[in-house]
């Protein structure tokens, strides 16, 4: 049973604590490198968030090298040779980080940056003056998907969304000194990160199963004509592309070499609601049971972590382990408090523990020092988190 065998490895803890189930984990980090068939993964750090777990899949020959989510912490992650290849996935506006980055060799070697227009080259130049080191740039491509002229479906990201719009950019870089084009990225959100089987939900689910039915060959086409007209300028070193929810379908285009995925490794709620793959739970938080104000009610301490996204219920923490509980509509999860109700309520004392997961991957470890690596009924090991290690990128 594994609440008998998480509250074993943990009994010496006091809640709330984090941990990682190894074992779990691993299968991920197994059945995710299936999915992309051959494919190299390059590891989101945004759904991670603790170096050892970094260091655990980068080992791995399936992945290879690390999506960052800022400039700074790439540039932390090259001073601990964390990889030898860090792409940031979204533009950066640091200008002190962007001066490190052109006093620093070695990061120079490997990092690169995203940009989706000239005004991002502009700002580049503004940080480090008009005569600077060579900085290597990633052209985001958007990928979403645009049915009728006022209809967009997917992420806000980049306005670069046809290949001629590509080809332009990819021309206007060349020209210009102190950047080198070296890479595409192209993420489909509306099929990578929506999940196609939302539970209670049949009519948006089969919404969403149309929309990703019907945007995914043209994507592919899109996508293969952008990076035709983007290699007629440059010599690009890698095209990325799809998510933890489109790896199958990202992996079957021949114009991208590589793929990306995070959230996979760590099995949050918003990742239960997909057909096609289930990943393991593989991150847990532990809150205790602080009350019982009555029938069916307890109330734990403190878990009020919610995820960044619409402001929805599909946002919340969930009870986990023991099976059979939900928080209050009237309350939620809460920042010193967390009712929870249910028949399993009924067994539970004080200082007993509710096991949790978190909605989204790497963001539980914005609010613990420490994650608890558990193998078996055993603690192996315990890691500081980012946060731990005095990082916040956010």
């Amino acid at each position: 049973m594994r609440r008998t065998r998480l509250d074993t490895a943990t009994k010496e803890l006091d809640p709330p604590f984090a941990i990682v189930d190894l074992d779990a984990f691993d299968l991920n980090a197994t059945d995710l490198a299936r999915r992309a068939g051959g494919k190299p993964i390059r590891v989101a750090s945004k759904s991670i968030r603790v170096r050892r777990l970094l260091d655990r899949v980068i080992e791995r020959p399936e992945y290879a090298g690390v999506m960052c989510y800022s400039l700074a912490e790439a540039l932390w992650l090259s001073e601990l040779n964390t990889s030898e290849d860090l792409l940031v996935a979204y533009p950066t506006v640091d200008h002190g980080a962007l001066r490190r980055l052109a006093t620093d060799e070695v990061a120079r070697r490997r990092i690169t940056i995203m940009i989706d227009s000239v005004e991002h080259l502009d700002l580049v130049d503004s940080a480090l003056g008009a005569h600077h080191p060579d900085i290597r740039v990633c052209l985001e491509l958007d990928v979403s998907w645009r049915p009728l002229p006022f209809l967009h479906i997917g992420p806000r990201r980049s306005p670069i969304h046809t290949p001629a719009e590509a080809g332009t950019l990819a021309a206007r870089i060349a020209k210009r000194s102190g950047f080198k084009l070296v890479g595409v990225m192209a993420y489909e959100g509306q099929i990578a990160g929506l999940g196609d089987n939302p539970p209670g939900q049949p009519v948006r689910a089969a919404a969403i199963r149309v929309i990703q039915r019907k945007s995914g060959p043209e994507l592919i086409e899109r996508r293969t004509a952008a990076i035709a007209a983007i290699r007629r300028i440059a010599d690009l070193e890698f095209v990325n592309g799809g998510g933890t929810g489109s790896l199958e379908l990202t992996g079957s285009d021949p114009s991208v070499t590589e793929l990306a995925a995070g959230s996979g490794l760590i099995g949050p709620t918003l990742f239960d609601a997909y057909q096609a793959f289930q990943p393991e739970h593989a991150a847990l938080f532990a809150l205790p049971v602080v009350r019982r104000p009555g029938r069916r009610l307890a109330t734990l301490y403190s878990g009020g972590y919610i995820a960044s996204g619409t402001p929805t219920p599909d946002r919340q923490p969930r009870p986990y382990l023991p099976e059979g509980l939900k928080t209050l509509g009237t309350e939620g999860a809460g920042e010193v408090q967390t009712p929870v109700t249910g028949r399993a309520a009924d067994d539970l004392r004080l200082g007993d523990r509710v096991w949790m997961r978190h909605a989204k991957a790497g963001e539980l470890f914005e609010r613990f020092n420490e994650a608890h690596l558990v193998r078996g009924d055993v603690v192996e090991e315990t890691v500081p988190t980012y946060r731990g290690e005095g990082k916040n990128f956010g």
